[in-house]
């Protein structure tokens, strides 16, 4: 909506997420415009120690961007990734450090995916793990199957 000014609109209706990370706020304009913004709590910077020791601020769009080249399109909506990438974040802040390697923050998707769809698991393993071979998938069937039957 081009020219609504967010602080001269009031707010309508206020209401906190399940999560209680995000508020969805319903605003009108003094013209009588009604539009809706989501508020998130903003958290302290993360670093990401990727493997080449080279350090770069979390940024959830580059995950999720990493996560749907690797996936595809194996989500119900956009709503399930970002609730994969919300619980990825939270394991990551709830670690209390102010840096995480890249490799936990893969292992982190990879138990969110297990949890949600094996096939989406499979792929962003092979990508993550950077299969070179048939045998790689089939090893990590194998511990897939092992850990359903536990």
């Amino acid at each position: 909506m081009k020219g609504i000014k967010i602080g001269n609109s009031r707010v309508l209706e206020s209401r906190e997420s399940a999560d209680g990370i995000t508020i969805r706020r319903r605003r009108e304009t003094p013209d009588g415009k009604r539009f809706t913004t989501y508020e998130r709590i903003e958290r302290p910077n993360l670093a990401v120690i990727k493997s080449s020791g080279a350090r770069e601020l979390f940024e959830r769009a580059k995950l999720a961007n990493s996560i749907r080249r690797s996936v595809g399109k194996f989500f119900k909506s956009e709503v399930e990734l970002e609730e994969i990438i919300d619980a990825v974040e939270d394991r990551a802040h709830s670690l209390g450090e102010s840096e995480i390697e890249s490799r936990l923050i893969g292992e982190f998707v990879l138990d969110e995916l297990a949890k949600r769809n094996e096939v989406a698991y499979v792929r962003f393993a092979s990508v993550f793990q950077k299969f070179k071979t048939l045998d790689d998938f089939v090893k990590i069937l194998e511990q897939r199957r092992q850990k359903g039957q536990e």
